[in-house]
């Protein structure tokens, strides 16, 4: 039985269990799914550069026991179980299919006019298509802010440290903004948000 128990996340060195090696102090870097562990510190450090942390340290670490490794996996296995069961997942899209309204007809369009040819020596054309409309719970999940720059901000300012979570808290007030600002635009008769529909910040 193999005693590995992962491999450095840089250079794909084993890493055995229970033996000594480094993790990244930013929390992204650490969690379950994630789980980045690096045998070394300069292995560590290359993984700084890329990511371009402004604030982490490389943070030593001992490799759990196969035992302890073993009874964590079967936590995890029956974690995801539960949260995925396969009857709540039907379920749930059960019920969104028949909440969903029904498609409208497509309306009747006259044939294309053919396009004229173009004129000799002219540029080829190309006709692109119109990008398909974002799915709108997408973008109402998306981050809007940059998390590196508010968290810098918010250390230069203060000195504190800013937790993931907080960048979805923006987002919503960055969302709540725009559509404030939308209905600015639309009340002006306007298809263009300019800089006078933003309402002004709070002090």
């Amino acid at each position: 039985m193999s005693d590995v128990w992962l491999r450095c996340s840089a250079c794909k060195q084993d890493i055995r269990f229970g033996a000594v090696h480094w993790v990244c102090s930013v929390s992204t870097c650490n969690r379950a799914r994630t789980r980045l562990v690096f045998c070394s510190v300069p292995c560590w450090d290359s993984h700084v550069a890329m990511l371009r942390h402004r604030d982490a340290w490389a943070v030593e670490a001992r490799a759990p026991s196969r035992d302890a490794w073993e009874r964590e996996q079967a936590a995890a296995s029956e974690a995801d179980t539960r949260e995925f069961d396969p009857k709540q997942v039907a379920q749930v899209r059960a019920a969104a299919a028949a909440a969903r309204p029904a498609p409208a007809p497509a309306p009747l369009t006259t044939a294309p006019r053919p396009a004229a040819a173009p004129a000799p020596g002219a540029p080829a054309r190309r006709i692109v298509g119109e990008a398909p409309a974002p799915d709108l719970a997408d973008v109402e999940r998306e981050i809007l802010v940059v998390v590196s720059k508010v968290k810098k901000y918010i250390k230069d300012r203060s000195g504190m440290n800013t937790s993931d979570s907080v960048a979805e808290a923006l987002s919503d007030h960055v969302r709540a903004i725009c559509d404030e600002s939308i209905r600015n635009a639309a009340t002006d008769g306007r298809k263009t948000v300019l800089d006078r529909d933003v309402p002004k910040p709070r002090r």
